[in-house]
C-alpha cells in the first residue's frame, strides 16, 4: 500500500488545483463542457486514450493490466447543483459545488496519475475503468425532456445514459467515492421518480372578468395541499420522499393564469414503495384540477433506482480505509439514506459501493456548504479508492472473483432493466371533460 499512497501523494498539488478551478466553475447536468473539457484535458497530459460521449459531456479510458481479471470501474461525477443563495455560487447561472462532485473529479485525476506511476499496475489484474460522468443530480426536468425529446439522450441521469449507449457494457463491478462529513459508507440510499406537472386553465382579465378564467395557479396550490394532506399514508419502510417545487405560476399579476407547472420527486426505498406513492400522489393532483375544472397534465420519467450498496463491497471499503487511512475513522452502518443517486441505476446489474471521504462542513445543497479539508476530500479519497483497487483486484483479483460470485442481480440483463424503467414513463393529459360535464380520469 505504501507505494499506491506515495503514487497519490505525487499528485496531490494538481489534485487541489483541480478542486479549486472546479469549485470555481460549476455547472449542471448535461451541461458540464468547462469541467469535462478541464477533465480530459487532465486525463490526456497522462497519455491516456479517451473515449468521449460525444453529444453530451463525459468520457471514459480502460486500462488493461496485462493480466486475466474483471473489469472495476471507478466514476467521478461532474456536474453541480443550483443554490443561488450560496455565496460563491455561479452569479449568472446560480450553480454551485454543494454537492462535492467537484472534489470527485479532482480524486479522479490523481487516481490517473497515480496509475501511470512506475509498479503501480503490477499490483492488479483485469481491467480498469475510469469515467469521468455528466448529470448526476436530477434537476431541470424541463430542460432535460427537451433533450430526451430531441433524441440527444434516452434517460435524465448520467450513469443510465452511459448505460444505455453501452459504455458499461463490459464492466463486472464498480465504485464511487462521494465527498461528506466522515469517511463511512451506507447500506444505500433511495430511488425515485422524476415529475413534470402542468395545469391548465383558463386565462381571463383579473380584474375585469375573473369568472371567465380558470385559475391554474390555485388548481396548482390545491394540488401542493393535497400532496400534503396524504403523507400520513407512506409507510416508514417505504422511506417515501415528495418535494415538489412551483417553476411557473403565471405570467402577469393582471390575469388569471392559464398555465401552472410544478417539478417533483417521488423518492422510495424499493419500485414497488415508489410505484404504489406516485399513484397517491398523481390522485391528489388530479383531484386538484377537478375540483376547479382544470386540467392536468403529468409527465412520469424514471429517475433512479434504490441504490443497494453489495455489502462484500461495503467490507472492502472498510478494510481499504483501514489500510489506507489508518489515522482516520471510518463508519459503516447497515441503513438506507434517503437522498438519491443514479449508482442505483448499476447496483440493478453488478456489484457496486458508494462510500464517502470526508472534507466537507456545511449542509449537503446548502448555503454553508464549504471543502474545508481538501487533502481528505481529495488525496484521502484517491488513497481510499487505490486501496479498494487493491484489494478488489490484487492477488489474481480473487476477491473481485468472489463478490462477483455472490452477487444476485435484480435485473438479468441490462436490456431488462431498460425495458423495465422505460415501463415508467407515463405523459399526458390526465382528465378529459365530457360534454355532459362528466369527467374520465387516468391516474
Amino acid at each position: 500500500m505504501q507505494l499506491l499512497s506515495k503514487a497519490v501523494e505525487k499528485y496531490e498539488k494538481i489534485m487541489l488545483e483541480a478542486e479549486r478551478y472546479l469549485w470555481k466553475n460549476p455547472e449542471t447536468g448535461f451541461k458540464e463542457y468547462k469541467t469535462s473539457a478541464y477533465m480530459q484535458k487532465a486525463f490526456e497530459d497522462f497519455g491516456y486514450e479517451l473515449t468521449l460521449a460525444g453529444n453530451i459531456p463525459g468520457f471514459y479510458t480502460t486500462i488493461d493490466t496485462g493480466r486475466p481479471g474483471p473489469t472495476l470501474l471507478i466514476l467521478g461525477e461532474l456536474d453541480s447543483i443550483i443554490c443561488p443563495q450560496h455565496p460563491e455560487c455561479d452569479p449568472e447561472t446560480g450553480a454551485s459545488h454543494s454537492c462535492g462532485h467537484h472534489a470527485q473529479c479532482a480524486a479522479l485525476i490523481g487516481i490517473a496519475g497515480a496509475l501511470k506511476e512506475p509498479g503501480v499496475l503490477d499490483k492488479f489484474s483485469g481491467k480498469i475503468k475510469l469515467c469521468a460522468v455528466p448529470a448526476e443530480e436530477l434537476l431541470e426536468i424541463d430542460y432535460r425532456s427537451k433533450l430526451k425529446g430531441q433524441g440527444v439522450i434516452k434517460y435524465f441521469g448520467g450513469k443510465g445514459e452511459f448505460l444505455a449507449r453501452g459504455y458499461f457494457d463490459d464492466v463486472d463491478l464498480a465504485f464511487m467515492v462521494h465527498t461528506g462529513p466522515s469517511f463511512s459508507v451506507r447500506g444505500g440510499s433511495v430511488g425515485c421518480m422524476a415529475k413534470k406537472i402542468t395545469y391548465k386553465g383558463k386565462a381571463s382579465h383579473a380584474g375585469g372578468s375573473p369568472w371567465n378564467g380558470i385559475n391554474a395557479l390555485y388548481a396548482a396550490a390545491n394540488g401542493l395541499n393535497a400532496i400534503n394532506a396524504i403523507r400520513e399514508t407512506f409507510q416508514e419502510k417505504d422511506i417515501i420522499r415528495v418535494h415538489p417545487i412551483m417553476t411557473e405560476g403565471g405570467a402577469m399579476v393582471n390575469a388569471i393564469p392559464g398555465s401552472a407547472t410544478l417539478e417533483s420527486y417521488v423518492r422510495g426505498s424499493s419500485f414497488d414503495g415508489i410505484v404504489d406513492a406516485n399513484k397517491k400522489v398523481n390522485r391528489a393532483l388530479i383531484g386538484a384540477a377537478l375540483s376547479l375544472g382544470a386540467n392536468i397534465e403529468i409527465n412520469d420519467f424514471p429517475g433512479y433506482a434504490p441504490l443497494v450498496n453489495d455489502r462484500n463491497m461495503m467490507l472492502a471499503a472498510k478494510e481499504a480505509a483501514e489500510l489506507a487511512l489508518p489515522d482516520r475513522v471510518f463508519t459503516y452502518e447497515e441503513h438506507m439514506g434517503s437522498g438519491s443517486t443514479d449508482m442505483g441505476d448499476l447496483c440493478c446489474l453488478m456489484p457496486v459501493v458508494h462510500p464517502y471521504a470526508a472534507g466537507m462542513t456545511g449542509t449537503s445543497h446548502g448555503s454553508d456548504y464549504y471543502i474545508t479539508n481538501p487533502v481528505d476530500a481529495c488525496v484521502g479519497s484517491a488513497k481510499l479508492q487505490m486501496a479498494m483497487l487493491l484489494i478488489l483486484l490484487g492477488d489474481g483479483a480473487r476477491r473481485a472473483q468472489q463478490i462477483m460470485d455472490e452477487f444476485k442481480p435484480l435485473f438479468a440483463t441490462k436490456q431488462e432493466y431498460l425495458d423495465f424503467m422505460d415501463s415508467l414513463i407515463d405523459c399526458g393529459d390526465r382528465i378529459e371533460y365530457t360534454e355532459d360535464t362528466n369527467a374520465k380520469v387516468r391516474l
